[in-house]
């Protein structure tokens, strides 16, 4: 099967019609990614209400950054109430690019590393400018269950994802990208995903992404290691049980 780990599934329109055209395609989990206080609740009831779908709970760097430590502290009671319903904390990391609170940034990934660890869940990392300070903190803390999502770091970081045991999961637009090209060919399969970052991230540069384009991203990891696309297919759900099956 196909599997979408990180897209904003809460985004789109049409939502039964696109999980229904991506079982059609042989898509069998969408990791749905939340960013703030109501996608965190409205991600669970897409879960209650379609099997395919997977969460991940968290809060969004920019997003963390408008409530009050009080109030961040009251989601993460609250996805850790939920611990039994989702597969991954995310998203979360750091953005510099949007953000030069970088403390107060760090501060609060911090916590979601933390409660990666207790809930022993995987973690999923936005690391937007922000690549090798996202790989510091994780190495401090010995984080070992972590998906880099579209990770724009050197090859130097890629490696370093690799050696800790981490993955890094390559998005549709990887079809044009010469970035995350790049990034396939670097990284041994045993450490890749694939997403969609839907709505975002067309593989043909257009709008309106759906996970069914998650097929993209395993056709071009394919073509690059010269691969064929079943073959592609089998790894990456063996990477799935290896993090997110205990």
């Amino acid at each position: 099967m196909y599997i979408d780990v990180h897209c904003h599934l809460d985004l789109l329109d049409n939502i039964e019609k696109i999980i229904a055209r991506a079982e059609k395609l042989g898509i069998g989990i969408i990791i749905a990614n939340s960013v703030n206080y109501e996608t965190n609740r409205k991600i669970l009831e897409l879960c209650a209400k379609f099997p395919i779908v997977k969460a991940a709970l968290g809060v969004y760097p920019i997003d963390a950054l408008k409530m009050s430590s009080k109030g961040l502290n009251e989601e993460i009671n609250f996805i850790r109430q939920n611990k039994d319903k989702i597969s991954a904390i995310g998203e979360v990391g750091l953005d510099f690019k949007e953000s030069d609170e970088k403390k107060e940034q760090e501060s609060n990934l911090m916590k979601f590393i933390a409660l990666s660890k207790e809930l022993d869940k995987p973690l999923i990392i936005h690391s937007r400018k922000a690549e090798d300070r996202c790989i510091e903190l994780l190495e401090r803390t010995m984080a070992k269950k972590v998906i880099m999502h579209c990770f724009c770091g050197t090859k130097k970081a890629i490696k370093k994802i690799a050696e800790n045991g981490w993955f890094l999961s390559v998005p549709a637009n990887v079809n044009y990208n010469i970035q995350f090209q790049e990034l396939v060919k670097e990284t041994p399969i045993e450490h890749l995903f694939c997403e969609t970052d839907s709505p975002f991230l067309h593989p043909e540069k257009g709008s309106g992404n759906s996970p069914e384009n998650v097929i993209v991203s395993y056709k071009k990891i394919a073509e690059l290691k010269n691969l064929s696309l079943k073959d592609v297919e089998k790894k990456i759900e063996d990477n799935y049980k290896k993090l997110f099956i205990k």
